[in-house]
């Protein structure tokens, strides 16, 4: 709305006709103006009613709203963005189902399309697939640049990809005859924060042994945070999310039982089973460190039923359990002075132990770890590795000398 326009309103209430359409008297004038909702462009038309007398404003604004009404194409449902929309998000559901999906792309079209505030239904729900042209779709990323300065650059290609997802769909149903063209925005690739640890620095900036030494000071001096102490548990979750590459969500890392874990002996560690995370269902094979840890979780809980949680079990709500390990893990960090990664300036967070998991197993597989297989263990890709880790690691003696070298000879 024009700040002129707001002025206005602010200094004298309008009088609302129905919804979107209003009258309303501007300081200076005789004439009362009318404000009426454009569906079609998503803004206001503001016009003077030429009346000084409510009755008769209120008629010229009727007739002014439903002039505009008038003015835009009525579109057939079957042909709205909508409809297609609607087709699209149960083609994934269905998808996810029969595990031809990832769960977490459906959610992020879902995310995209449905957000209260500025999602794509909101701007193109009611328009013609027929008519979207690409400057349509640059205009909204223009706005939405305006209104969320701080929207990722990912965010906004989950959203382009929701919005091609819609016309594929129209597509598919041969109502369009291609898709067009939306440029992808540009991805600035920042290293993901973790906790250092030795080869990568010297044994006394070891940030990831500091970290399990103040964890198991609290633990010892039996330090509550909001009236909850801090015990093993928590250096074992440091432990086991360092060794296990799962994530510190309420879907995957609170979410295993004790039916979720297989022990294996040979190679030693854990197989879990992560039955909804992230990236949907997927089997993890840990390092051995994950085992040791069980080991203790075992004897903790020599009664656990298969269907009881590994961490925290006494919290059936696992988003509350998340909570409470958030909040201690926040204490840890003051406590050890590692809330900020000194080399990225970023704030350290349970996920940054999942990112040293990663980037333990590059460097100390000493460059001969699988990075596939480390992708798919993980529950990431390739592209993630490379990007977000790999390349923003130092070159060690040991991937130095691999990198020099021809290969084994026989």
């Amino acid at each position: 709305m024009p700040k002129a326009v707001k002025k206005a309103v602010d200094e004298y209430a309008a009088i609302k006709i129905h919804r979107g359409l209003s009258i309303y008297k501007v300081r200076g004038s005789q004439f009362y103006y009318v404000r009426s909702w454009d569906s079609e462009n998503q803004r206001y038309r503001v016009a003077t009613t030429g009346e000084t007398t409510t009755i008769e404003a209120r008629k010229a604004a009727i007739q002014f709203g439903l002039k505009l009404l008038k003015s835009q194409d009525q579109v057939d449902r079957q042909y709205t963005f909508r409809h297609f929309a609607l087709l699209a998000l149960k083609k994934g559901e269905r998808q996810v189902a029969d595990g031809d999906r990832n769960h977490g792309t459906v959610k992020a079209n879902e995310w995209a399309l449905q957000n209260a505030d500025w999602g794509l239904l909101k701007r193109f729900g009611p328009k013609d697939v027929r008519k979207i042209r690409t400057n349509d779709f640059n205009d909204y990323m223009e706005f939405l640049s305006k209104r969320h300065p701080d929207l990722s650059q990912s965010s906004k290609n989950s959203i382009m990809s929701a919005f091609r997802n819609v016309l594929k769909m129209a597509r598919d149903e041969g109502v369009v005859d291609d898709v067009i063209d939306t440029p992808r925005a540009k991805q600035k690739d920042n290293p993901r924060p973790f906790f250092r640890f030795h080869p990568v620095c010297s044994e006394a900036d070891d940030a990831y042994q500091k970290l399990l030494t103040a964890a198991r000071e609290m633990a010892t001096e039996g330090v509550a945070v909001r009236g909850i102490a801090v015990t093993e548990e928590l250096r074992d979750i440091i432990l086991f999310l360092a060794h296990s590459f799962v994530r510190p969500l309420a879907t995957e890392l609170y979410a295993l039982k004790h039916s979720d874990i297989t022990v294996s002996d040979k190679p030693r560690g854990l197989v879990l089973v992560v039955r909804d995370g992230k990236t949907g269902y997927r089997a993890v094979n840990t390092m051995p460190t994950a085992a040791t840890v069980y080991e203790r979780i075992r004897k903790r809980h020599p009664d656990a039923a298969p269907d009881d949680y590994l961490f925290l079990p006494q919290y059936r709500n696992r988003t509350t359990a998340a909570q409470i390990i958030q909040r201690q893990f926040a204490e840890l960090l003051k406590r050890a002075g590692l809330e900020r990664d000194v080399h990225t300036g970023k704030k350290h967070e349970l996920y940054s132990l999942r990112h040293t998991a990663i980037c333990m197993r590059l460097v100390n597989s000493h460059g001969k770890v699988n990075i596939y297989t480390l992708a798919k263990n993980a529950g990431t890709s390739v592209d993630q590795i490379e990007r977000f880790y790999a390349k923003h690691l130092p070159m060690t003696p040991e991937l130095w000398a691999n990198l020099a070298s021809f290969g084994e000879q026989g």
